[in-house]
């Protein structure tokens, strides 16, 4: 199942624009960028839909700290490389291929960066979140 979820994000990924306009979603001044890979609705599940986020980090590359929609729970695995996150002001944790989390709704996202100097790293996130919000972070400062 999750290797059919991952063919499907890859296929929309060499189906989706470059950039993604205004959204707030494409960073690039850390390190990193962020394009959606996968929009919809959720049909049993009225006004939620699922959203993934394809996230590339140079070597080490950070996203700036942001919170979360409160509508978005979050499931995200390590692609390649690993990844250091830090949630809600907790422990610092590195996850490497292979390895999953989960965030709530609303939580903030502290450190979000590649664990190595030397080698590339890769996220895929996968929201759900209401079907009406625009935003899937949002820069602490903003």
């Amino acid at each position: 199942m999750i290797r059919t979820f991952l063919s499907t994000a890859a296929l929309a990924l060499a189906l989706a624009p470059g950039a993604l306009g205004h959204d707030g979603l494409t960073h690039n001044a850390g390190g990193e960028r962020v394009r959606l890979v996968y929009d919809h609705p959720l049909p049993n599940v009225p006004g939620k839909s699922m959203r993934a986020v394809l996230v590339d980090y140079a070597p080490g590359g950070t996203s700036p700290a942001h919170t979360h929609p409160k509508s978005a729970f979050i499931y995200a695995t390590v692609l390649e490389g690993a990844i250091q996150s830090q949630v809600n002001g907790g422990p610092v944790e590195t996850y490497r291929a292979g390895e999953s989390f989960s965030e709530y709704p609303g939580d903030r996202h502290g450190v979000s960066r590649n664990a190595s100097t030397s080698a590339p790293a890769r996220l895929l996130a996968v929201f759900v979140v209401d079907t009406a919000e625009t935003e899937l972070t949002t820069d602490d400062e903003r």
